[in-house]
């Protein structure tokens, strides 16, 4: 194991000391959200305590004091996944409200014909808003395959890009797996036809160094609250050419540089895709998450999370009639498994019950449970303040439902 100082680490997320159901709570759930440490819970309540204004036209102190804190925490996003220019950060309310963002924007610059490329693994929010563009323009979605390992199949991705694509969109890391995906590699592909890419990174963000100039991404959307920060925030990152040319998703307050009957001219970057009062306390928790997680580490934290999922892996793998899902050699601390003859729900029931908490379904991914014939999976995902003990009470616990369940 990476030397990590797990037990610091945990004082610092209150919720990691209560029980439930009687027993120590055992969070494996961290795909769905993770736990929030005191230093962004504390950000909240010092911003409604000291400094709650709104911001960037008031000129009375609080105004400015919420203003400075606000733009502080957009620095700390550019700096953090290094993008160019802090006008290249959009806050919005989230990965879902970052990718419609986006789509919606397509709908004046795609026409019949053209081609949008995803994934067939990608989070149902990453295939909606782009079969709805589809069916308003007459473009066409055309979908990567998997493989049985839950990676994507790259030849058949290299065989759909044509000069036809004009969008690709794909997880960086999946969220019903934990897949690692290759993007650098099919980003640099896409281009090389004149396609834009946008990368769902919601999955990735706290656990893989990401910089996005490297990535030459062209949008990148993901959310605080997988970040260790609250939610109803996320991030909409585009290349500064790419977001001036997108229209207003919604009009109002804070996105206008001037507005008569006759006409409204539109703010600059980023207040341009900022309509209305922003979340100001729970953009200046997420940069308090950020500066937390930077604090720990991101390539620290990720192998901590691999040496878990290792060593999780192996003891799942002594339960008889277990069957892990996209069990392949590149992912993230995510475990995706059924026990055979046992539905999904009734073991997560019978988890609880115990104190610990895994989520069961679909995870918001169908066509992932469809390439398998499954309905669901139990999903068990790990993080930096997850131990080996904690393992330990959750297999002994899944062992113990399995004979229950079985009979």
């Amino acid at each position: 194991m990476v030397d990590f100082n797990v037990t610091n680490i945990r004082a610092d997320f209150p919720i990691l000391s209560r029980t439930v159901n009687g027993r120590p709570l055992v969070y494996l759930d961290n795909a769905a959200t993770n736990q929030k440490p005191q230093v962004v819970i504390d950000a909240i309540a010092h911003y409604y305590a000291n400094t709650n204004a709104n911001i960037h036209r008031g000129v009375h102190a609080l105004s400015q004091e919420a203003t400075e804190a606000f733009e502080n925490a957009r620095r700390t996003v550019q700096g953090f996944f290094n993008i160019a220019h802090p006008q290249e950060v959009i806050f919005t309310a989230g990965t879902t409200h970052s990718i419609n963002t986006v789509a919606h924007g397509y709908r004046s610059m795609l026409q019949a014909g053209d081609e949008i490329i995803v994934s067939e693994a990608e989070h149902h929010a990453n295939i909606v808003p782009w079969q709805m563009l589809c069916d308003l323009v007459g473009s066409k979605l055309k979908v990567i395959p998997m493989t049985i390992d839950g990676s994507l199949d790259q030849e058949m991705y290299h065989q759909l890009l044509s000069s036809k694509t004009k969008i690709v969109v794909v997880n960086h890391v999946s969220n019903a797996l934990g897949t690692i995906n290759p993007i650098k590699d099919m980003i640099d592909r896409a281009h090389q036809v004149g396609a834009v890419v946008l990368i769902d990174g919601a999955q990735a963000s706290s656990h893989i160094p990401t910089d996005l100039q490297a990535l030459d991404a062209d949008f990148y959307v993901t959310s605080a609250h997988k970040m260790c920060g609250p939610t109803g925030v996320g991030v909409l990152y585009g290349k500064k050419h790419l977001l001036e040319a997108l229209p207003p998703y919604q009009g109002g307050g804070e996105m206008i540089k001037e507005v008569t009957f006759q006409q409204t001219t539109y703010a600059e970057l980023p207040h341009k895709l900022e309509a209305g009062t922003p979340n100001i306390s729970g953009v200046i928790a997420f940069g308090a998450a950020i500066e937390y997680l930077k604090g720990l580490g991101v390539a620290a934290i990720g192998q901590y999370e691999h040496d878990l999922l290792v060593y999780a892996t192996a003891a799942l793998k002594t339960i008889p009639g277990l069957t892990i899902y996209g069990d392949g050699p590149n992912k993230t601390a995510v475990l995706s498994f059924n026990i055979e003859g046992i539905h999904p729900y009734d073991i997560g029931t019978l988890l609880d019950q115990m104190g610990i908490a895994v989520r069961t379904g679909h995870h918001c991914a169908q066509p992932i449970m469809d390439y398998y014939k499954i309905p669901g999976t139990i999903r068990a995902s790990l993080a930096f303040y997850n131990t080996q003990e904690e393992i330990d009470v959750f297999v002994n616990a899944l062992k113990r439902a399995a004979v229950m369940l079985l009979g």
